[in-house]
């Protein structure tokens, strides 16, 4: 019998070599919890456990159901690489100096040690699947190695037909389409990346579990990065029979906010490039989409979401049914979030709550689940199977035909179509909540606290020259206080009053590269802080050369009071009678996140 040799097996055979020296090194007297860190991209809270009742997620949701919930987890900076340079670093972009994808932190800011390699560096094997750190310059073209990870990362092969004309049309061709449900086995190499990353996550998970059987455990730090639902909306055809037509609705806010600063806004360039919306000519750069054409985009999203789901169920399944889902802390972060028309706007590439807010959910075994002997943690929950005869009409996908915009816009039958039972129905459990403010950089600091690693100190004022420090602070106190568990010596009695997010401008008003611009080009920056009451923004002069802000010109300011107005609609900053409040917060805001850290 011959064995199937494959990269997920070398890399286990490598974590069998390694795992010796390991536990020479640390002792074998005690079990270090594994880590599985699952990252995906353009992910807003928009799941069944974080209240969309008609998104289906049934594997996140029971992750959740097991876990601790975040209600108000916030991003650094809304775009893929900033926001995970920084939290894989446990730093704010004003640090990292990233705030486009352009520069390596190491050579560009300090030679900063990020989260898997302090975990390499105490001991434990280290594996990146997917998208991690993001591809490129940014991450030294090598996601940080060898740095950061014991054997080299993992990319699924067909991730280089992004941006290929793989898309049926009507028209019987193949376009390079937003909106790509797609049958799998048509696809180049007959699948999809976010297929191959899941199946090289279960296999080293089984390559793991067997080989524990002969040799000393060394613990493991797997991260999963799914690239989907971040655009184009290319996923298998089946799911988007979850989410037909009529029970998609449009943003509760899709026009732009009439007081909106002018360098606020994101012009959406990215889909704007490709051919289903090109041939919108959707005026810049304000638009509007069309409205038949948001609900396509709408149902596309969710449509990848569950598709996700079903890859994130497949590796949760994996750990359960090897025995690991006992001693290994899972963690699921979105990198950010993603606007699906609530303010006329779409993507990312803003400080608006849609985009800053991302879901995170942690599992500790232990702590937020009592794991029963002989019960599964994580089975694998198929929605297709599942759900897909429950809908009415559920081969109904494609938008009908004929009539104005206005007919499209029906009150969602969700609950009707009996979908939030479907995925409801297995899970007993509602898990652990906190509507505790927290921000991407506090992860860092927590998984290192609670693998019971060293803890990285706060980092000082100036710390290009730190290698192991943090801007964050260990939430672990928070998940104790939630859990019921005992907490550390030194209790922290007030948690953070603010979190912190920023996104850079080319100029005031919006233009081409308003999402995206080169540091070279930002001129602007927006600061904005969250409080439990309030955003509130100052969009300053910038310099890219000293890395530097000028808080004396002040381009624009916003102000929304989340107590009457959770969508961001109305910026109240112009409005006489808030301006004492303005005044408050805006010194609240210049004193920075190192004056929101908690009180001990």
């Amino acid at each position: 019998m011959k064995m199937r040799v494959t990269s997920a097996t070398v890399a286990t055979c490598l974590l069998f070599l390694q795992s010796c020296a390991a536990v020479l090194k640390n002792g074998a007297g005690r079990e270090s919890p594994n880590v599985l860190f699952l990252v995906i991209d353009d992910l807003r809270p928009a799941l069944g456990c974080y209240g969309y009742q008609n998104v289906i997620t049934p594997n996140i949701d029971q992750l959740a159901a097991k876990g601790i919930k975040f209600n108000n987890a916030f991003v650094q900076q809304a775009v893929c690489g900033p926001s995970r340079t920084s939290f894989l670093t446990g730093r704010r972009p004003d640090t990292t100096r990233l705030y486009d994808f352009y520069s390596y932190w190491r050579t560009a800011a300090g030679n900063f040690t990020t989260l898997p390699q302090h975990f390499k560096e105490s001991g434990y094997f280290t594996a990146s699947v997917g998208k991690v750190f993001h591809p490129g310059i940014s991450s030294n073209f090598s996601d940080d190695a060898p740095y950061s990870w014991s054997v080299p990362a993992y990319h699924p092969p067909t991730q280089k037909f992004k941006m290929k004309k793989v898309c049926p049309g009507p028209d019987g061709q193949l376009h390079m389409n937003l909106v790509c449900p797609v049958d799998v086995k048509s696809q180049p190499l007959g699948s999809l990346p976010d297929i191959q990353s899941a199946d090289y996550a279960v296999e080293f998970l089984q390559n793991v579990s067997a080989s524990s059987q002969t040799s000393p455990k060394q613990p493991f730090f797997l991260a999963v990065g799914f690239h989907k639902p971040h655009i184009p909306f290319k996923y298998p055809r089946e799911f988007q029979d979850l989410y037909p037509l009529f029970n998609i609705h449009l943003a509760p806010n899709l026009s732009l906010p009439p007081d909106l600063p002018t360098i606020a806004w994101n012009p959406f360039t990215d889909i704007r490039k490709r051919e289903d919306v090109k041939a919108l000519n959707i005026s810049f750069p304000y638009g509007p989409v069309p409205r038949k054409f948001q609900l396509l985009m709408r149902q596309g999203y969710y449509a990848a979401t569950s598709y996700t789901d079903s890859q994130v169920g497949r590796v949760l399944a994996a750990l359960d049914e090897q025995g690991l889902a006992t001693n290994t802390i899972v963690v699921l972060v979105g990198d950010h979030g993603w606007s699906l028309g609530e303010h006329q706007e779409w993507a990312k590439y803003s400080n608006f709550e849609v985009a800053t807010r991302v879901p995170l959910i942690l599992y500790v075994p232990g702590v937020t689940h009592q794991p029963v002997r002989g019960d599964s943690t994580f089975p694998y929950i198929d929605a297709l199977e599942s759900c897909i005869n429950e809908i009415p009409n559920h081969n109904i996908v494609n938008a009908p035909s004929g009539g104005n915009d206005n007919v499209l816009v029906q009150k969602n039958s969700c609950n009707k179509a009996g979908l939030p039972h479907c995925r409801l129905q297995t899970l007993p459990e509602e898990g652990h909540e906190s509507d505790a403010l927290v921000e991407l950089v506090d992860i860092f600091p927590t998984l290192a606290e609670m693998a019971n690693l060293r803890t990285p100190p706060l980092c000082p004022t100036d710390s290009s020259k730190v290698e192991l420090c943090t801007e964050g602070s260990s939430f672990v106190p928070v998940i104790l206080n939630v859990t019921g568990g005992t907490s550390r010596q030194n209790i922290v009695t007030s948690w953070k009053p603010a979190v912190f997010s920023q996104y850079p401008r080319p100029s005031e008003q919006p233009q081409i590269n308003s999402d995206l611009p080169h540091l070279k080009d930002i001129q602007y920056m927006g600061y904005s802080m969250r409080t439990e009451q309030y955003r509130y923004t100052e969009w300053v002069a910038f310099n890219p050369d000293t890395f530097k802000p000028d808080f004396d010109l002040v381009a624009a300011r916003e102000l929304y009071l989340h107590d009457t107005d959770e969508l961001e609609d109305h910026n109240v900053a112009g409005k006489s009678e808030y301006r004492h409040l303005l005044t408050q917060l805006s010194q609240q805001l210049r004193k920075g996140w190192r004056n929101a850290l908690p009180s001990q």
